[in-house]
């Protein structure tokens, strides 16, 4: 095996074992365009001698800046739209029922830029105008992200047309932005005050988190080894409360764990339940 390979596998090994992510064995090009700049910038040459900085110097950053640049942070408002039509018209409805007078908890994992929470916060507002005083105790949204350049996108609430255009509607941005400049918005207060921003690697502990009636956790399992992926799930269901839902992206199963999950079929989608 060549240098280059052998240093390619060191760095696999490496990204998995900081954030989960499993590289296919043909993703050299896809880690050249993510790192190059950030190799550049410190004088480094090949991956080896990454791997190599990363161990000798544990307190420069480097670390965080890499798994941050090999972050994939594609995301839209209100994605694939099912999952917040059916917050609205199922899960909050039952919830409410089954927790009266109790507030409510969310837990958006992997937020990305932050449309998912921030589009569960304008989900829950849509609600409370349609069903006045049903959910009197309010609701908790937790947001949760690797990468520290999107968490401070989204603590800031501020994005340009571009972001914008990707899934919001008109009628959203005139009811829940404000304009900012030329090109940019703000989200507005009440939307925003509901969610709080938290860094966390979804291979740490859960332990801090408390219970949730709702964990969202889309798009991000697709990333993992299968192993992973499982022990991500189960720790998810030791953060739900019993009969809590758990949302996945729309190409992603929950395949085994029968104990601990159960389908739910709606229409359109699949959510779970926890047991």
């Amino acid at each position: 095996m060549s240098t280059a390979n052998l240093d390619f596998e060191q760095f696999r090994v490496f990204l998995e074992k900081a954030c989960g992510i499993l590289l296919g064995e043909n993703k050299q090009y896809l880690v050249s365009s993510r790192l190059n700049k950030l190799m550049e910038q410190q004088g480094i040459k090949t991956l080896g001698e990454l791997i190599q900085r990363i161990q000798s110097q544990p307190r420069s950053g480097l670390r965080e800046q890499v798994v941050d640049a090999m972050t994939t942070n594609e995301t839209l408002w209100f994605r694939d739209t099912y999952p917040f039509e059916v917050l609205k018209n199922k899960v909050l409805p039952e919830l409410i029922k089954a927790h009266t007078g109790q507030r409510l908890r969310i837990w958006s994992a992997a937020c990305s830029s932050g449309q998912e929470p921030y589009s569960l916060s304008m989900a829950i507002d849509e609600f409370e105008r349609s069903n006045l005083g049903q959910l009197k105790a309010g609701v908790q949204i937790v947001a949760t992200e690797l990468s520290s350049s999107m968490l401070n996108i989204c603590k800031s609430g501020e994005y340009d047309s571009l972001a914008i255009g990707r899934g919001l509607s008109q009628e959203r941005l005139q009811r829940y932005f404000e304009p900012k400049g030329p090109g940019r918005w703000v989200i507005k207060a009440p939307i925003k005050s509901r969610v709080e921003f938290r860094p966390f690697n979804l291979l740490d502990s859960y332990a801090g988190f408390g219970k949730f009636d709702v964990v969202f956790c889309r798009n991000v399992l697709i990333y993992f080894s299968a192993d992973v992926k499982k022990d991500i799930l189960l720790r998810i269901h030791s953060t739900l409360k019993p009969g809590g839902y758990l949302f996945l992206g729309a190409s992603e199963a929950l395949n085994g764990l029968p104990d601990h999950y159960q389908m739910v079929q709606c229409s359109p989608g699949i959510i779970y339940q926890a047991k």
